[in-house]
């Protein structure tokens, strides 16, 4: 497939990388239905169904563009990946949710979700800083990468024992994500059908993705950190956005807001996690600036749902105009 892009007119490049993110989504669908249906047949419950694999059905495309990236030694390209889905995340999707409705934040977004998506993004830059030392090089190792895993095994047993114990004392508890709701089961033929195929659908859609979007880079004059921060985080936080909005038009704007921090989670311990224990991460100088204005950007948001315990209009304006400031400066710079 490198070899076609390589040899592809811009056009029909850049024709790909839609496909590429085409293949991305639909192949998480997919991959989550099937799942989900899977594990309604073995009598999962459904809020673990929601909690596990709903919820990281939608950092599926992040996984699969930065892991791909990892093999391929486009390190920049899977680092900026997720730092700028993370901020695209934190700021736009947010921001556009809380424009549409005033968007309630509820007490554990704010003492346990938003402080641990903070956490995260200060772990990864205490990482790169630490490999920053000698100033030659930073790198993202493996030993790294087993750390976020733990945690993340860590955070995701926590979510389902939790869950767990609401469920038994018959406590109404909010799904990160609405799309469980309009799962249907399957039979176990269609199921894994479903699973096989949005697999393979991600696979390739990632492969097709950071082909695209390299030769894209190379055709322009824009560095792989550039693309990923932007058409290539954007793309692959489409998922994101299209669930929080829909959340947020039906008033359920704390899934809004969870579906979001969530996935800011699961990209940082889940992915980089993945990618980095596969293959080691070269990062750059302007990956740690991306880092910092992550961890700035995520301390605005707490404060924000801190102080009234809701995100306001007024403040979904703010954050959309501090994206766009951003996005003006990686691509000046």
């Amino acid at each position: 497939m490198e070899k076609f892009i390589n040899q592809s007119p811009l056009f029909l490049v850049i024709i790909c990388l839609i496909i590429g993110f085409a293949f991305l989504m639909k192949g998480a669908d997919y991959f989550v239905e099937g799942s989900s249906s899977v594990a309604k047949r073995l009598k999962v419950p459904s809020i673990i169904i929601g909690l596990t694999i709903v919820a990281m059905g939608t950092s599926l495309p992040e996984t699969a563009v930065s892991v791909t990236a990892s093999i391929a030694n486009n390190n920049a390209l899977a680092i900026s990946n997720v730092v700028g889905s993370n901020i695209f995340n934190m700021m736009f999707v947010i921001g556009v949710c809380s424009i549409l409705a005033t968007i309630g934040v509820k007490r554990e977004t704010i003492i346990r979700d938003i402080p641990l998506s903070l956490v995260c993004a200060t772990l990864l830059l205490i990482f790169g800083y630490l490999a920053f030392g000698d100033r030659s090089h930073m790198i993202l190792g493996r030993f790294d990468g087993i750390i976020f895993l733990i945690i993340f095994a860590v955070y995701v047993l926590m979510m389902v024992f939790q869950a767990m114990r609401a469920r038994n004392n018959q406590e109404v508890v909010q799904l990160e994500t609405m799309e469980n709701e309009e799962l249907m089961i399957m039979s176990y033929p269609k199921s894994l059908l479903c699973i096989v195929g949005g697999a393979a659908a991600i696979a390739f859609g990632g492969d097709l993705t950071v082909d695209a979007a390299s030769r894209i880079a190379i055709d322009f004059g824009m560095s792989q950190n550039l693309v990923g921060l932007t058409i290539v985080s954007i793309g692959t936080s489409l998922p994101e956005l299209v669930t929080s909005i829909v959340a947020a038009r039906k008033n359920e704007v704390d899934m809004a807001v969870g579906n979001a921090i969530g996935s800011n989670i699961f990209n940082i311990l889940m992915v980089l996690g993945i990618a980095s224990a596969i293959s080691p991460l070269q990062l750059i100088g302007e990956n740690i600036i991306d880092i910092v204005v992550l961890v700035v950007f995520s301390i605005v948001v707490w404060f924000f749902g801190a102080t009234k315990k809701e995100i306001s209009r007024t403040e979904g304006i703010i954050m959309i105009c501090l994206y766009l400031c951003y996005s003006a400066y990686i691509i000046m710079r």
